[in-house]
């Protein structure tokens, strides 16, 4: 049986992009399944998906056999939605609410893999909630997201480069984040002002002795002034000085010359000075 065309449900059920809900649809059927292929097997796996819009991905997904979570803040977009689940039955379940709000550790015991084409004005803050916290291995098996380009190279950037910043580290140092897919803006509707790309990132063993509160305050104090030496940078964060000098390391450089391994060792240091 031929699947109606993403045009054609978005057009029977009056939907148009929301541009303060982050909103661009994809309507290629082929991309998506190729987005959907990107984590390897699904099949017997539950899928998070935010933002499924016109349900174009979560077709997709649902394809590979996977059971998929949905989480639609758009009201207009359940009627659609609804459409799916007549169509696969139980492996849809649809939660009508704010991503945001939505504990997805708790949604099954199995694998579970987050797969979206992310609202943009919520991705990088869903991002980083998934990578928060002190337990680890994470919930999540992986992560295959949806960002701006730009936002994308933040997260896999590489010490000195100008993309690389807190995001990076965030992301690098329990895990192991690569581009997967470049999506051109001709691909989406209506089409961004930016390019995008598909970013696939999975769970490594997480360094012992460090504190994911503490690397994410070092963090957000050396990059809040990245033009700033590190000795002005950390002199407010508790320890950090002294860290730096029970390394070794140069506190006239700046943030962006330091690798990942280098901010995980002064987060150590810092949590034995309190330990």
């Amino acid at each position: 049986m031929s699947v109606e065309p993403l045009r054609e449900v978005i057009a029977r059920h009056g939907l148009s992009a929301s541009k303060s809900l982050g909103q661009n649809f994809i309507l290629d059927r082929q991309l998506l399944a190729r987005i959907a292929a990107i984590p390897g097997t699904l099949e017997g796996s539950t899928v998070f998906e935010v933002g499924p819009g016109p349900g174009g991905l979560t077709r997709a997904l649902l394809d590979t056999g996977a059971k998929v979570v949905a989480v639609e803040r758009d009201a207009r977009c359940i009627p659609v939605l609804a459409e799916l689940k007549e169509e696969y039955g139980d492996r849809l379940e649809v939660i009508e609410g704010d991503a945001l709000e939505v504990d997805a550790s708790g949604i099954t015991d199995g694998e579970l893999h987050i797969v979206s084409n992310l609202p943009y004005n919520v991705g990088t803050a869903l991002f980083t909630g998934w990578l928060d916290g002190d337990e680890w291995s994470p919930f999540w098996s992986s992560l295959t997201l949806m960002f701006q380009r730009e936002v994308a190279m933040r997260i896999v950037a590489k010490p000195g480069t100008s993309a690389y910043g807190r995001l990076a580290v965030l992301a690098q140092w329990r895990s192991i984040p690569r581009i997967a897919m470049k999506v051109s803006r001709s691909a989406f509707v209506p089409p961004p002002k930016v390019e995008s790309a598909v970013i696939h990132v999975v769970p490594r063993e997480a360094p012992e002795g460090v504190s994911a509160a503490t690397l994410s305050r070092l963090t957000a104090a050396a990059f809040g002034q990245r033009r700033k030496m590190l000795r002005q940078s950390l002199k407010s964060v508790a320890g950090a000085l002294e860290a730096l000098e029970r390394l070794g390391v140069d506190p006239t450089r700046r943030a962006e010359t330091l690798s990942v391994e280098d901010f995980v060792n002064l987060a150590r240091l810092m949590d034995e000075r309190r330990a």
